[in-house]
């Protein structure tokens, strides 16, 4: 019984220091590809992570884990609920999910930018993603696309992790808990409060969210557009039309 008893909790520690050096990994990356499925998927009806991508029949996650590792991403993390990193903030939209992954890392070392990528985008290609993290790494500015008629989509997005970004999550997200309702005021960064997050609890799913937009943060960071080559590698698919009419083009 004692054999049994050591080679388990052998074999425990083996597991728990791979997790610990990957983990050490994500952080030295120079760009940390993170999935968003944090969705309620509320108009699709069901999952959106794992509906099956008709052309690799594969589920989107594994989809979407395939792009960024296509596009030179070797460390790649998912948020959601669902998946490896929980939400700290319910309904916080793409920047709560942001502001988790980033909180997953403690202590002074982290990822030096992230490539970010919806899990409901079909048609996007890796050499598009290629393009984004290259042109945003050599700018150090936040980078994301604009289709061919001047509209723009703020994710995907490469997003370098700097001051800039810091303390854009620091006023949006830490700062807004320690300050009480009487004392918030309106800016550009959501101010959130104990009560916010307390009532998200009990919100529907059709509730406003609980964190600032990515076009918020846009406007507080150095930021790029760069033309996507192919209009419909940005189509997003909500409900299940969209997802149907993606289907057409696979």
């Amino acid at each position: 019984m004692h054999y049994l008893k050591t080679n388990t909790c052998n074999s425990a520690q083996v597991v728990n220091n791979q997790n610990t050096q990957h983990l050490i990994a994500m952080q030295n990356a120079n760009c940390l590809g993170v999935i968003l499925a944090g969705g309620l998927s509320s108009r699709m009806g069901q999952d959106k992570s794992q509906l099956m991508h008709n052309r690799d029949n594969i589920s989107m996650l594994d989809y979407s884990k395939k792009l960024l590792k296509s596009s030179g991403i070797e460390h790649i993390i998912t948020s959601g609920d669902k998946h490896q990193v929980a939400d700290i903030i319910p309904q916080a939209g793409p920047v709560g999910g942001i502001y988790s992954v980033l909180s997953h890392f403690t202590g002074p070392v982290q990822p030096k930018g992230l490539l970010i990528l919806p899990v409901d985008l079909p048609l996007m290609s890796a050499k598009a993603l290629t393009e984004l993290r290259i042109k945003g790494e050599l700018s150090q500015k936040a980078t994301y696309f604009t289709d061919s008629q001047g509209s723009n989509h703020h994710i995907p997005l490469y997003l370098p992790n700097n001051a800039y970004l810091a303390l854009f999550l620091e006023q949006a997200f830490q700062n807004g808990f320690l300050t009480s309702q009487k004392n918030a005021s309106q800016s550009d960064v959501n101010s959130f409060t104990k009560s916010n997050i307390k009532n998200s609890h009990e919100s529907s799913p059709k509730s406003k969210k609980n964190g600032p937009s990515i076009k918020q943060l846009l406007s507080k960071v150095p930021s790029q557009a760069i033309t996507c080559t192919h209009d419909s590698a940005l189509f997003n698919t909500n409900t299940p039309q969209q997802w149907q009419q993606a289907n057409q083009y696979l």
